[in-house]
């Protein structure tokens, strides 16, 4: 790599988390969620607004060139939320919980899924197909984005309003990867479908046995294997570098998946669900250097590039925006809310996790890129699956945020998230 090249991506670098960095300080300010504002960051500086301008072509052939950088940054950012969040959220299916999570996960998410199945082929219009779409594979990319649910976006907010240790944060983390098990394999069948080769279930079996295998094991034996070597007298790296073991352990969880061809982002959380060590104040420590940078650098970095990724100008049909998000919102609402009867929850704690549930996020953002590259959608559909995911997302941070300023509770029977309410009202600035 020549300096030139070195002085373009770092100069691109430095324009993405300073721009992140200050529109997400402006949200804050104005009590919405900061990571909107890193959003936000990308699309000011993409092809929508400073890329239209002439002045900008550089900068736009300069991105290009530099893709795959972007592209290690933006994984890197996202690796390092999920191992940040899985190390949070230790304790992520307790035996109290369990039940909660299931019933939230079950019909809180298969209840939205199926209605899109059975109402999406007189929901779809061709208006929505791309070139390789067909019926049953553009029916299936509808039902995903109904359901899905965000664990980077919702992981940030929670960091964000410093209630990612909280059990509303555990239930509603549980139930987002539970629910992307499933919703990745509909997405994997959807684009299978699309293709003009047939349907290979053979493959589409490993995936699934692979996934929810190495997922299982990961919250089970895997941690206590961990746990082992932590303590272990030989493990020179962890005494003496405690950050460089964590780091190493996230790799060594995303390579493993990667050699099973299992998603690296449930590598990265349940990577940080592994590391974790109570009783080690080392670790503890560690995962706090890594929080520091991650959140000052590479995470924003991450959702900046999000928002680079996304081009308003492909088209935006504002009907098709507002039937996709008024009809997403009811039907997901309105299933969380009677999952969470069935779950025991009442009151206000059916609107908080309703409200957080309905955040697609990233995985709403990657659904439409993933659908939109595999030619299933149109760019209309793209746009208004895009700007679903953002929205909602933006609808979940201002809710919570709302809820923490008025000293209300997350959930009515968790002490512990009463006391984070307190502890997080008394400085709003910081959220």
């Amino acid at each position: 790599m020549s300096n030139s090249d070195l002085a373009s991506i770092l100069f691109i670098l430095l324009l993405l988390v300073g721009l992140s960095q200050l529109l997400g300080y402006f949200f804050a300010k104005l009590r919405q969620p900061k990571v909107i504002g890193e959003i936000l960051a990308g699309v000011v500086l993409g092809p929508a607004l400073i890329g239209r301008l002439p002045f900008a072509s550089g900068l736009m052939e300069a991105t290009k060139h530099q893709g795959n950088i972007l592209n290690f940054v933006y994984w890197l950012g996202l690796l390092l939320l999920m191992f940040l969040s899985g190390a949070e959220t230790r304790q992520l299916f307790t035996r109290d919980e369990r039940r909660e999570v299931g019933w939230l996960a079950i019909v809180g998410t298969g209840v939205p899924f199926v209605l899109a199945l059975v109402l999406g082929p007189r929901l779809i219009s061709p208006g929505m197909s791309g070139p390789n779409g067909n019926r049953l594979s553009l029916i299936i990319i509808l039902a995903v984005g109904v359901a899905v649910t965000s664990v980077p976006v919702v992981s940030k907010i929670f960091a964000d309003l410093k209630i990612l240790h909280t059990r509303f944060a555990r239930i509603v983390l549980g139930v987002a990867v539970l629910e992307d098990i499933g919703l990745w394999l509909a997405l994997a069948v959807a684009t299978a479908l699309a293709g003009k080769g047939p349907l290979n279930p053979r493959q589409l079996s490993y995936h699934l046995i692979a996934t929810v295998g190495f997922f299982g094991l990961g919250l089970t034996i895997v941690p206590r294997i961990v746990k082992r070597i932590n303590k272990s007298r030989f493990n020179v790296i962890a005494k003496h570098s405690p950050v460089a073991y964590a780091i190493a352990v996230l790799l060594g969880y995303c390579v493993v998946a990667g050699a099973l061809d299992v998603s690296v982002v449930f590598a990265a959380f349940l990577a940080g669900f592994a590391v974790v060590h109570k009783k080690r104040q080392l670790f503890a420590e560690a995962l706090d250097s890594i929080g520091k940078v991650s959140f000052a650098f590479f995470i924003p970095v991450y959702f900046a590039i999000v928002g680079l990724k996304l081009d308003l100008v492909r088209g935006l049909s504002l009907w098709m925006l507002a039937a996709f998000l008024v009809g997403s919102c009811a039907i997901k609402v309105l299933s969380v809310s009677l999952a969470g009867r069935f779950a025991g929850f009442r009151g206000l704690d059916l609107i908080n996790l309703a409200i957080t549930t309905n955040a697609r996020g990233g995985p709403g953002i990657v659904l439409a890129s993933v659908a939109f590259d595999a030619g299933i959608i149109s760019p209309k559909f793209y746009t208004t699956l895009v700007l679903a995911a953002v929205l909602t997302s933006q609808m979940a941070g201002a809710w919570l945020e709302y809820v923490i300023h008025k000293g209300w509770p997350l959930l009515a029977s968790a002490a512990g998230d009463r006391a984070a309410i307190v502890s997080a009202g008394e400085s709003p600035s910081a959220v």
